[in-house]
């Protein structure tokens, strides 16, 4: 994805999560069903498994991510791009919350930093500066 528009989801992201209260309530009734799901580590074969499973985000499936999206695996920057955009095309349905991997200095020990460095050189650290933002 161009990195115009990686940076305009970014912007979007945070601007949506800047109107959120730091503690989000999620409730359910019984007959609704709701996937939780924990510890992607930029394992997107595993994102799409979870989606292939149980389905993709919509107004009937409806999602909490427990945080740690990034770092370890090769694609962690593709999970947050699709995260995301879930994220703000069904604010109701998809939660995010944030990990101890959503941290600047953990990216860097645990690989996300360079990710982001190796696929955009350009711009990785506009790129990088923002999604800490958004973290």
């Amino acid at each position: 994805l161009h990195a115009r528009y990686v940076l305009n989801l970014l912007h979007e992201t945070r601007k949506h999560l800047k109107q959120l209260p730091n503690i989000s309530h999620v409730s359910t009734c019984y007959s609704e069903e709701v996937t939780v799901c924990g510890d992607l580590h930029g394992q997107l074969d595993d994102l799409f498994l979870i989606f292939y499973k149980n389905g993709l985000p919509s107004p009937s499936k409806s999602y909490i991510f427990n945080g740690d999206f990034v770092d370890r695996g090769r694609q962690s920057l593709e999970i947050l791009i699709i995260l995301f955009t879930f994220l703000l095309v069904y604010p109701k349905e998809v939660h995010l919350n944030r990990g101890n991997h959503e941290d600047h200095m953990v990216n860097l020990r645990y690989g996300f930093t360079k990710e982001v460095m190796q696929k955009y050189k350009v711009h990785g650290r506009k790129i990088l500066k923002m999604i800490q933002n958004v973290f």
